[in-house]
């Protein structure tokens, strides 16, 4: 069996993938325009995409699954504030004074992820 995509629930999928693109730097699907109620960001393989699909409801509890994520061209405080930067907003805040721990953010449409520390990071 082979894990193709990930799936997250979008009130605008168009502008939510948009945001995901420009966070990891996949380009989205190459039909996908504005609008569209299904949107993919395609990963190099053998990494899933990100599947965007529009829902009627609002994000209204925790999600029950989320992506963490590891930099791998900056630190993890260094992410944090690009991600901010983009219009992730910080949740919680797990790091901890030895410089372990990771950050749980929310996408534009409050969808939580994490990231943790660069491998770099973790070797140091």
């Amino acid at each position: 069996m082979i894990l193709r995509h990930i799936t997250i629930d979008a009130a605008n999928p168009y502008e939510l993938a948009q945001f995901w693109s420009t966070v990891t730097g996949w380009p989205l699907g190459a039909e996908d325009e504005p609008g569209d109620q299904e949107v993919l960001v395609e990963a190099p393989a053998p990494v899933p995409g990100l599947l965007f699909i529009a829902v009627p409801e609002s994000k209204s509890v925790k999600n029950r699954v989320h992506i963490d994520w590891v930099p791998t061209e900056r630190t993890r405080d260094a992410e944090v504030d690009r991600l901010a930067e983009l219009g992730a907003t910080i949740h919680e805040d797990h790091r901890q004074p030895d410089g372990r721990g990771w950050v749980t953010m929310k996408d534009p449409e409050g969808n939580e992820f994490c990231v943790e520390r660069s491998e770099a990071e973790r070797a140091g």
